[in-house]
């Protein structure tokens, strides 16, 4: 072989082939909360939440993690969840920038819902800090976004815990149901987010913790008032059951015998008993929400109308909003999910869990270059 060409060959045989995992479609580490399986030791109580009456819908995250797009100025605006108000107008002094793709457009026109939470994850330019801004918007292709709120920046390589949930303080994309995995085979190997009508479901308990547990960091502002606002105070009488709690599937429940009606409902129904979900914000109405993905790539509720040929928001009378109902009626509580037992058990025990740890993340480590004569490399 000639010296150059054994040069290249000796480099790329020591380089690892692939990551086992993409960090973009499965990000954070193997001990994240977003991708703890539930342990074995894991203590349930029934969380009693109430069937909604008004159906199921979505909360979409916006995920953007082009970071070789072009630089976005991300501006300051004041309408906030104000419906009389323009959340595309400049309000104030650049807040950020990043690169987000020209075309990608967040406004009325498309978002759901009148004043959506709008929760913004953006990988920047150096390929792993993930900057989370709400509510996000773009109005118009190619020109600059607004947005009110930014979140302290994470390492898509680290925890990720928190970011952009108004309610907890939570990630925009950690547990966020992604492209791909609610799909025909589709599988789902992380935690989830929804969000409840906390009015109904959520408690604000008398002892300090204002109406949220670990992992959050906080409730609603208005989670304890219900003398200001008795129509939307936390007024859920399960004290386990606050925001940030993690709920799941017991294991006594057979997802075989649960009557399900539906594919998609089955593949839900296995991550919420693998894995469970976290409780993120308040659906601010009696509506039950699973937070989902929506990015330059595509959007998760377009995926399983092509999937599945019929809507992903629903109300309780479909086959799928029956799936649903089904599954909300039997989650429980993990009581003792907490920083040193994530998912009910010893952190860094892996084996003793309901589903595989995610794989490691294999980068290019030191490469290893052996001694090569170059003194023909003229004669290329």
């Amino acid at each position: 072989m000639k010296p150059l060409l054994q040069l290249l060959f000796l480099l790329s045989a020591t380089l690892p082939l692939h990551a086992q995992r993409d960090v973009r479609k499965w990000p954070f580490s193997k001990t994240s909360i977003w991708n703890m399986p539930i342990h074995k030791h894991a203590q349930y109580l029934d969380a009693k939440l109430t069937v909604p009456e008004k159906g199921f819908l979505v909360d979409e995250d916006y995920i953007v993690l082009k970071s070789d797009a072009p630089l976005t100025k991300v501006y300051t605006n004041y309408a906030g969840w104000d419906r009389s108000k323009d959340r595309c107008t400049k309000d104030g002094p650049v807040l950020f920038s990043a690169p987000i793709p020209p075309d990608f457009i967040i406004n009325k026109n498309n978002w759901l819902g009148a004043t959506p939470n709008a929760g913004l994850a953006v990988l920047m330019l150096d390929g792993r800090t993930i900057k989370q801004t709400q509510p996000f918007t773009r109005c118009k292709a190619g020109e600059n976004a607004t947005s009110q709120y930014v979140f302290q920046d994470q390492d898509i390589y680290g925890d990720g815990y928190y970011g952009a949930h108004g309610a907890s303080k939570l990630s925009a994309i950690g547990g966020t149901l992604r492209l791909g995995e609610l799909v025909p085979g589709g599988i789902i190997r992380h935690v989830m987010k929804i969000n409840l009508y906390c009015h109904k479901n959520a408690a604000f308990n008398n002892d300090g913790s204002s109406g949220f547990r670990w992992p959050a960091l906080s409730a609603d502002g208005y989670a304890g008032d219900c003398q200001k606002n008795p129509e939307i105070c936390y007024g859920g009488i399960n004290p386990a059951v606050e925001v940030g709690a993690l709920l799941a599937l017991p294991p006594s429940v057979d997802i075989n015998t649960l009557g399900l009606e539906t594919e998609p409902g089955k593949i839900l129904a296995t991550a919420f008993q693998n894995y469970g979900t976290y409780l993120v914000d308040d659906a601010a109405w009696d509506v039950f929400a699973i937070v989902t993905e929506y990015g330059p790539d595509g959007r998760v509720i377009d995926e399983f109308k092509k999937s599945w040929g019929y809507p992903m928001e629903t109300n309780k009378n479909t086959p799928w909003g029956r799936d649903i109902a089904r599954i909300i009626s039997k989650l429980h509580v993990i009581d003792n999910n907490t920083a040193a037992t994530i998912g009910g058990g010893p952190v860094h025990d892996f084996k003793n869990r309901r589903a595989p740890m995610a794989p490691d993340f294999k980068g290019l480590n030191s490469i290893k270059i052996l001694p090569v004569d170059l003194s023909s490399i003229n004669n290329y």
